[in-house]
């Protein structure tokens, strides 16, 4: 399992770079619910001790990325979170929905960074340096920390939309495309959460199920 760093980010605090944000999203490939990002600065000066715990969230056990996620909010500078609604990813589609939830997120950190690195994605619309690093939630460390906010808040979410809509098991599978989830679907049909653009639910609703 391969440990993120700091390597990107000290060879820009080298050039001068300050406040440098990681910027990654989770929920792209969800059925239902939101795509959620988050902003994540992190003090470079402090080397805290459970940064080597760090990794791609997807490469986490839930309990070990809530520990985690407690300790970046309490030792990160800033923390910013963006989210983009079903209805929303309906109407402009995932890639715009996605830097939509990414650029909402870098404008709610309490101050602007001095550049940006994004998990594979670049931001257009934000006026910033920045960089797309391909597998970035696995080299970069701010990336990381941001894919673990993003993670933690959104499986929180959509644990209380489970409440709201039972019987689909949305606070197992948090809305992704489980053999649990289309039997759900297949049996109960579509809910208010779920995207209707995505080819399952669209297959439905065409067959009437």
């Amino acid at each position: 399992m391969q440990a993120p760093t700091f390597a990107k980010e000290r060879e820009l605090s080298s050039q001068g770079y300050r406040f440098i944000a990681g910027v990654d999203e989770v929920g792209r490939g969800a059925l239902a619910g939101p795509v959620v990002a988050a902003a994540v600065i992190l003090p470079l000066e402090n080397d805290f001790a459970w940064l080597s715990r760090v990794r791609d969230s997807k490469q986490l056990t839930p309990r070990r990325r809530e520990q985690i996620f407690e300790l970046i909010r309490q030792s990160r500078i800033a923390i910013g979170i963006g989210m983009t609604s079903h209805t929303d990813i309906d109407a402009i589609g995932i890639v715009k929905a996605t830097r939509m939830a990414m650029g909402q997120a870098v404008r709610e950190l309490a101050f602007s960074p001095d550049c940006l690195l994004i998990d594979a994605l670049s931001l257009p619309g934000i006026p910033l340096p920045q960089w797309g690093i391909v597998r970035g939630d696995q080299l970069s460390l701010s990336i990381a920390c941001a894919s673990i906010v993003a993670k933690v808040t959104r499986d929180r979410y959509m644990t209380e939309l489970d409440r709201s809509y039972p019987g689909y098991g949305l606070a197992r599978h948090k809305g992704y495309g489980t053999r649990q989830h289309l039997a759900s679907l297949c049996h109960l049909g579509a809910c208010p959460i779920h995207r209707q653009s995505f080819v399952p639910v669209r297959r439905l609703a065409r067959n009437g199920s």
